[in-house]
Parts: structure tokens; sequence; C-alpha cells
């Protein structure tokens, strides 16, 4: 249950909002209600996931596991449901998403997106622990621009995630469930 109303002022802005959420997603994004209680914070998220849905040194597929092994990590359901919903939109692999959690179980991933979950988990715990043979693995598969990328997209889906869990935010049902295994069960480092 959310934390905070899901209902703000129904000001331009967030009618604006709206509707541009209602068109593109099919119902207002909950994290867009939460956030609209404060429209500065709402605005400058908006222009920042602009900006951000315009890197494209990263394969998709890659970002979309990233971004989903560190909700998983995270334990933000609403991310989960989301970042699955996107990804098949897109055309990714249900079985690659459905397994994200238990990553390290599932044997429908490649070593370079064995790879690419385990860092964006190494990044999402605290302290972060990366450590070198792993970056250096990426890096060479990757390259500099892409490893940057990578890099930024946990950060920002550690900050969407954080924000979402925190406010109480679970799945808004765009699938049916989110596949979060409970806390205790979930990993945030793993030995190689």
């Amino acid at each position: 249950m959310a934390r905070i109303s899901l209902t703000p002022r129904r000001t331009l802005f967030f009618r604006v909002m709206e509707w541009y959420s209602k068109r593109t997603y099919g119902k207002v994004l909950d994290p867009g209600k939460a956030l609209a209680h404060q429209p500065r914070v709402l605005w400058s998220d908006l222009r920042f996931e602009q900006s951000v849905a315009k890197w494209n040194k990263l394969d998709p597929d890659l970002k979309a596991l990233a971004e989903m092994a560190s909700a998983a990590a995270i334990g933000c359901a609403w991310c989960m449901d989301f970042g699955y919903w996107v990804s098949r939109e897109r055309g990714m692999a249900r079985e690659k998403l459905v397994d994200v959690p238990r990553w390290r179980d599932s044997d429908v991933y490649t070593e370079l997106e064995r790879d690419v979950m385990e860092y964006a988990e190494a990044m999402t715990a605290t302290p972060p622990a990366v450590d070198d043979a792993l970056a250096a693995r990426l890096l060479s598969r990757l390259g500099e621009p892409a490893f940057v990328e990578l890099t930024a997209m946990v950060a920002v889906e550690n900050l969407r995630s954080r924000i979402n869990a925190a406010l109480g935010l679970t799945s808004q049902g765009f699938k049916d469930s989110c596949d979060l295994p409970p806390v205790g069960e979930r990993r945030t480092t793993s030995a190689r």
C-alpha cells in the first residue's frame, strides 16, 4: 500500500502528465501521481527520464536486465512490474524477464547477461561490492561507452526503485505478478 496519497492536486501540469501517461501506457503511472505532490520533483524527473531514454550505447536487452536485477535486489515490485511490461512490449523473451529474480539458478542467460546482472546487484549493494575482475570482463566485452552507460543505468534504476519502494508503490498490474521472492531469499552479491 502506498505511503503517500496517489491523488495529488489536479493542476494543469498534473492533468497534462496524466493525459500523456494514459496515452502512452494505458494508465496513469503511480510514481507520477506520487511525485506530483511536489511538481518541481515531478518536472525534474520527467526531464531526466527523457534524457535517459536517449542513451543508446548499451544493448536494450542488457539494459533491461540490469535495471530489473537492480529493482529485484532493492525489492521494488512496481519497477519489476513495469520493467517486465516495457521489455515485453519491446519484444524481449518472457523467460529472461521472469527469471531475473532467480537469474543465478536459471539457464536462459548468456555469460554476458549474467555478468551484467551480477554487476547490477553488486552496484546496488550498500556499500557497492563491484570487484575489479567483473568490471574488467564487462569493460572488455562492452567497450567504454556501453560500460559507462550500464553503470549509469544501474544508478538510475537505484534512484527509481528506492523512491518507489520507500513510497510504498507496488505492482500496478502491467504484469500479473512481479515474481519477487521473499526478502530473505534475495541475494545482493555472489562469489564467482
